[in-house]
């Protein structure tokens, strides 16, 4: 009788056991992937914070060519701080893509200026942001799908009981704005 009551107590003292490791397994895992969510959010704002420099530089190499277009550049500047001021990844979203429509306007009129689309400074800040555009669409991709992997694993049986007991909650992704016009290619001509 001893011997049947020890080994059910080493079982259930083993299952506790598996359970807790499993648990603190899954909690680390969903540590991990908050803390690679944040991260990659950070590497969004960083490329951002560089498009933003590099913007007010660019409006005024257009201005100096372009003096009677003041809306464009009023927008630009409107759109820029609202996208800066944005904080969600939602919000953020919509605000660079208000931001990359003013963008276009801005470039849309340096069209019209052959010796602007000349000038060597004027090149060099469309390179730049045109780098800085790919970056942050790599940077877009690498944040949703940290958030997608981060959002499966507080979502699916087992790791939703950790996620849920630990306040765990899903993220948001960086979506485009609205679907039917902002899924449509960008056109940008210099």
């Amino acid at each position: 009788m001893l011997a049947i009551t020890t080994i059910i107590m080493v079982l259930f003292l083993g299952l506790i056991f598996v359970v807790l490791f499993f648990g603190i397994t899954i909690y680390n895992r969903l540590v991990r992937l908050r803390t690679t969510v944040k991260s990659s959010w950070s590497d969004i704002d960083v490329q951002l914070k560089k498009r933003y420099d590099l913007v007010p530089n660019l409006v005024e190499t257009v201005k100096g060519y372009a003096t009677h277009e003041r809306n464009v550049f009023e927008k630009v500047t409107q759109a820029r701080s609202m996208a800066m001021n944005a904080s969600t990844p939602g919000a953020k979203g919509k605000a660079e893509n208000m931001f990359t429509d003013t963008l276009k306007s801005l470039f849309a009129v340096a069209e019209a200026y052959p010796e602007l689309k000349a000038n060597t400074n004027f090149q060099s800040l469309q390179n730049e942001l045109t780098n800085l555009e790919n970056d942050i669409e790599s940077a877009r991709r690498y944040y949703n799908a940290v958030v997608r992997d981060y959002n499966i694993t507080t979502e699916t049986f087992p790791s939703n009981i950790v996620a849920g007991q630990f306040k765990f909650e899903k993220d948001e992704f960086f979506e485009l704005g609205e679907p039917e016009t902002e899924r449509k290619p960008v056109k940008v001509s210099f």
